[in-house]
């Protein structure tokens, strides 16, 4: 048997609705653009969202826009992909790194303060694999020390925590919509902000910094546009948004059946010596984006290229982004500077998780796991 690591849940409605853009005048941002920005918005209870090419791109604008930049200290936690911590060194400002809990790999909020300085000027928490940090204490936080917070949810659009949802007590949170997440346009971002005046001030940042798209521009009489300020070329296309509007009306069916195959790993595994899987907080909603496990007897590439060897497709998710060679020469960075973040690096195997995966295929890779972790 093969089982890709991901499949993507695009149906022919989504194939039908990029059709119908490729065959109209408008390509780039436009009308779609802002459909999918509305629906976003209402699925979040966010006051604006504005799409972007990316959540990379997300990020740094967010820097931007709060201006965050060249001699500013930016928190955040080596346990995620390497485009967070490169979008603070895009923005200017200096990534300070905050090692991780065992139990979830989210950042260790009870660490955070003792890594402020007079610098710091912000707090990039990352939801890892789905699952919301403990942003009640991170508000906290950046409320006594006046920090600005910056979600990385590129692992989540569906979760809570306390009471609390994405961006609902931050400045802003940023998306990602890249080929494997929980809805994709292949490549794609946004951001979401209750602060209308930025939000305006972000359309400008994701289009150079003109103050007139080109839908403004064309679609009615003309109107001149100006410049204001720098920007980047980072706004989403009306092909990308085509293919994300009508997932966000499936999001939450895919939610539940991502989150039955999870109740089925984990049913599984339990009894396999060898596996631990990270905890999900209590009395929260958990994304159910990457389902990872932590291989505690065994060298973990070993088991993972013998898992690929059983037709499986894996990833690990993630090496420390403080071990990568850019980071280690360019900050000095060690083993034992993050020691938790490093265990869960060391061990973690991120198996299929999509709503299309079926039962068998979750017989056949837990199977194949217990068979590689008896010889």
């Amino acid at each position: 048997m093969k089982v890709e690591f991901y499949r993507h849940n695009i149906n022919k409605s989504d194939i039908q609705r990029v059709k119908d853009v490729l065959n109209s005048i408008f390509l780039t941002t436009g009308d779609v653009v802002q459909s999918f920005e509305d629906k976003l918005a209402m699925y979040l209870g966010s006051k604006s969202v504005i799409g972007v090419t990316s959540c990379t791109a997300a990020l740094h604008l967010c820097l931007l826009a709060w201006e965050i930049g060249k001699g500013d200290e930016v928190i955040t936690t080596p346990m995620s992909f390497c485009a967070t911590s490169n979008s603070i060194l895009h923005a200017g400002a200096t990534p300070v790194f905050v090692d991780v809990e065992a139990e979830t790999g989210n950042i260790n909020s009870e660490l955070i303060e003792d890594a402020i300085t007079e610098r710091t000027k912000a707090i990039i928490p990352v939801h890892l694999y789905g699952q919301l940090c403990d942003m009640r204490r991170i508000h906290e936080i950046a409320k006594k020390h006046k920090l600005v917070v910056i979600e990385d949810a590129a692992h989540t659009i569906e979760a809570e925590r306390d009471g609390v949802t994405p961006g609902s007590l931050s400045e802003c949170v940023c998306f990602s919509f890249y080929a494997t997440k929980n809805i994709t346009s292949g490549e794609g971002g946004a951001i979401a902000t209750n602060d209308t005046e930025k939000a305006d001030l972000l359309r400008m940042l994701r289009l150079h910094g003109i103050d007139k798209s080109a839908i403004d521009r064309y679609s009615k009489r003309y109107q001149h546009w100006d410049m204001s300020v720098l920007g980047w070329k980072y706004n989403m296309d009306n092909i990308q948004a085509s293919l994300l509007v009508g997932q966000m009306e499936r999001i939450d069916t895919y939610w539940e059946r991502r989150n039955y195959i999870w109740s089925l790993y984990e049913q599984k595994l339990r009894d396999i010596k060898g596996v631990e899987i990270l905890k999900t907080v209590a009395d929260s909603k958990h994304a159910r984006h990457l389902f990872t496990i932590q291989v505690t007897d065994k060298k973990r590439d070993s088991v993972l290229i013998a898992v690929q060897g059983k037709g499986v497709g894996v990833a690990v998710n993630y090496r420390p982004i403080h071990l990568l060679q850019y980071y280690r020469d360019r900050y000095g960075f060690k083993e034992e500077d993050f020691p938790v973040a490093e265990k869960i690096g060391a061990r973690t195997i991120s198996l299929p998780l999509y709503p299309g995966l079926k039962d068998t295929e979750v017989d056949y890779i837990v199977t194949s796991l217990q068979d590689i972790l008896k010889s």
